[in-house]
């Protein structure tokens, strides 16, 4: 089966989900794990995952959102993420974000996203499931901050550091998930090529990244991922499904 290990279905707002689900159905991909990124999203995302089958869910809060909140909010939020522990995936989307010139004194607001990321990653560790990471403009310090927490369980999202760092993640045990725009994107590229296909998967992030750069992406279009590691890997679209579902299995653990 394909299985589109990252996106957000809640945001998906010009097409139906119906239709969103009808298409990846045709397309053969047989699992959408969709992350919530605030209070509003993990409950949306817990909705998505008892109406479609197809749909798991991955509750986190992203970086910026973490600013937002007071330290008792933070820890309400993860209080209610613990309760869902049967209901859930993964952890996610949780890391830290540099990204936003909004956001303030650097210094402080680095000290407070990792204030959350260490919350999240003890709650990996307590309730045994995978960290789904961000690290846009924060990759080494993201790496650095999870390698003195003793993350085992990560999965990297859409990683956009240097070689160096994604051998880094490699040398760890992690995980890495390539867009399906890899289709064009020259960075993905090569992460494939260094990566050992026993520690990738597939993602589409939509409704983002559409592998045509269009917009609405969707969970159908993972498939482009899937034949873009064949090409470059030299092996058989049937290989890298295969090889990427044991990913599956042995990170998220059987959760059917």
């Amino acid at each position: 089966m394909f299985i589109d290990i990252h996106s957000h279905l809640e945001a998906c707002k010009n097409i139906s989900l119906s239709k969103i689900i009808s298409n990846s159905q045709k397309a053969g991909v047989e699992k959408i794990l969709t992350c919530g990124t605030d209070k509003k999203t993990n409950r949306e995302v817990l909705n998505l995952s008892k109406d479609y089958e197809e749909v798991e869910a991955c509750l986190g809060v992203y970086p910026s959102e973490t600013l937002k909140l007071s330290e008792s909010e933070l820890d309400k939020e993860i209080g209610f993420i613990k309760s869902y522990k049967e209901n859930i995936v993964a952890i996610g989307e949780v890391g830290l974000d540099l990204n936003e010139p909004s956001l303030g004194d650097e210094k402080k607001t680095l000290e407070k996203q990792k204030n959350a990321l260490k919350k999240f990653v003890e709650l990996s560790k307590e309730i045994d499931k995978p960290l789904v990471i961000h690290s846009r403009k924060a990759e080494t310090e993201t790496i650095e901050f999870l390698e003195s927490l003793n993350a085992k369980k990560v999965l990297m999202h859409c990683f956009s550091g240097k070689k160096k760092l994604i051998r880094r993640i490699i040398d760890n045990g992690w995980y890495l998930s390539v867009p399906a725009n890899i289709k064009n994107a020259t960075h993905f590229q090569k992460l494939v090529e260094l990566t050992p296909i026993e520690q990738l998967f597939c993602e589409t992030d939509s409704p983002f990244l559409h592998p045509d750069k269009l917009p609405d992406n969707e969970p159908a279009n993972v498939v482009e991922s899937y034949k873009k590691i064949a090409e470059i890997k030299g092996i058989s679209l049937k290989d890298v499904e295969e090889k990427i579902e044991g990913n599956y299995y042995k990170l998220f653990g059987n959760n059917d």
